[in-house]
């Protein structure tokens, strides 16, 4: 058996976001259909339906959004069947172009809300372990860099956690990132090749990473869309000021939502020149720009 690693990105706009982070979640291949199965039957119990045929999904931008905390506060929590019933309204009149009433702006923010926390209850249920890599949004790319042909620091260090993580469970360990824009995922593609094929320690750590990557629609995979729902956390909710990671957080997100993360992040041993080092799945890379002999 083996992991899957279900990558996504946050903040690659560079515009409303803090960091730059890509990152995501890694289930055991034996927990990963009981998982999608769970976020089916959740989906239908917060929201009475399932999003993707009122043309939207599971994102942590739109569960999270700052209007839905303000919604769902808007009255007491909801009984179930009263917030699906005004959930189902909400959504059905996005799709007529009508506005909804302030019941079903209500139900609506407080599903999002119970959906995000059930999605991080499955998480731990099943297993799972965080893994992201965070810089800072403003970095740009230095004139005189001239290794566009290999992965970034920070996209190093992600495979890095990634392949302590399965060295330790004795697994081999997949790959399986959002589908984005065709030209940038050959381009990543061909870096991710490069690290693995041409670096001493790419091929030492290609003996439990599958180089290859698989790329799926996240509006069909829920892996796909917890991973978001993480990486977004990640971006607004946990930091790691000792290491530089400071930036301003939303309150709301990192009250509710840090603790989830700091528990699923995977946590263990690292090791590099003969000294052996606590390392952890998610980190903060300053300079992803700068190199280290061997990457």
């Amino acid at each position: 058996m083996s992991y899957l690693l279900f990558l996504d990105e946050s903040g690659h706009d560079h515009r409303a976001m803090p960091y730059e982070v890509r990152g995501g979640v890694a289930l055991h291949a034996g927990d990963l259909w009981p998982f999608v199965q769970e976020m089916q039957r959740l989906e239908l119990a917060c929201f009475g339906t399932v999003l993707h045929q009122f043309r939207t999904e599971l994102k942590g931008c739109k569960l999270l959004d700052k209007d839905r905390f303000k919604w769902a506060s808007q009255a007491a929590a909801m009984s179930d069947e009263e917030r699906r019933k005004h959930c189902r309204g909400f959504l059905t009149k996005g799709l007529e172009k009508k506005a909804p009433t302030r019941a079903e702006f209500t139900a609506y923010g407080q599903a999002c809300l119970e959906m995000a926390t059930g999605i991080f209850e499955l998480l731990r249920q099943h297993d799972a372990r965080v893994f992201a890599a965070a810089i800072p949004r403003a970095v740009t790319k230095p004139a005189s860099f001239n290794s566009e042909e290999f992965l970034r620091k920070d996209q190093v260090f992600l495979l890095e956690r990634y392949f302590y993580f399965l060295e330790k469970e004795r697994q081999h360990g997949l790959l399986v990132m959002d589908e984005l824009e065709k030209a940038e995922d050959r381009r990543f593609v061909r870096r991710l090749e490069a690290y693995f094929k041409r670096t001493k320690i790419g091929r030492y750590r290609s003996a439990w990473i599958v180089p290859a990557p698989f790329f799926v629609s996240s509006d069909m995979t829920y892996p796909v869309q917890a991973a978001d729902l993480v990486i977004y956390c990640v971006n607004w909710g946990f930091r790691l000021p000792a290491r530089g990671m400071d930036a301003e957080v939303r309150p709301e997100i990192a009250e509710n939502y840090g603790r989830w993360i700091a528990q699923l992040q995977f946590r263990g041993e690292g090791y590099r020149d003969g000294v052996v080092y606590d390392s952890y799945g998610i980190t903060f890379v300053g300079d992803p720009y700068e190199t280290r002999d061997g990457q």
